[in-house]
């Protein structure tokens, strides 16, 4: 391949690829053309007097392919069930704390009158 068929397979791939671009581009401002903002003023104008809406007017928009279908859960949502594992009599194998004081002993300076 010399360098001018080099570069005549590069135009010709871009301008493909703007073709494809500009395809893809008309046919969403055409699914966009008829939708309207949601909410729309007046959903706004009644959430400012406090009146709460669960549903929104439909906006025309195509659905969203990304969505999970009604009364199906998303695939990255996870559900688990779990349940305490007993408790041992001790845990781990190390010792803790006793609760009772440490006999006095040389070390112990508690009450020591000091000169």
């Amino acid at each position: 391949m010399t360098g001018t068929d080099k570069v005549e397979a590069t135009k010709k791939r871009l301008a493909d690829e703007k073709a494809a671009r500009e395809k893809k581009q008309a046919e969403q401002r055409e699914a966009m053309a008829n939708a309207k903002p949601t909410p729309t003023q007046e959903e706004n104008d009644l959430a400012a007097e406090g009146e709460h809406l669960d549903e929104h007017e439909p906006d025309g928009s195509p659905p969203d392919p990304n969505a999970p279908r009604p009364g199906q859960p998303s695939p990255h949502h996870q559900t688990r069930e779990t349940k305490p594992s007993p408790q041992p009599a001790q845990r781990g194998d190390y010792s803790t704390r006793t609760s009772a004081p440490a006999p006095a002993g040389k070390h112990d300076t508690a009450g020591a009158k000091h000169e």
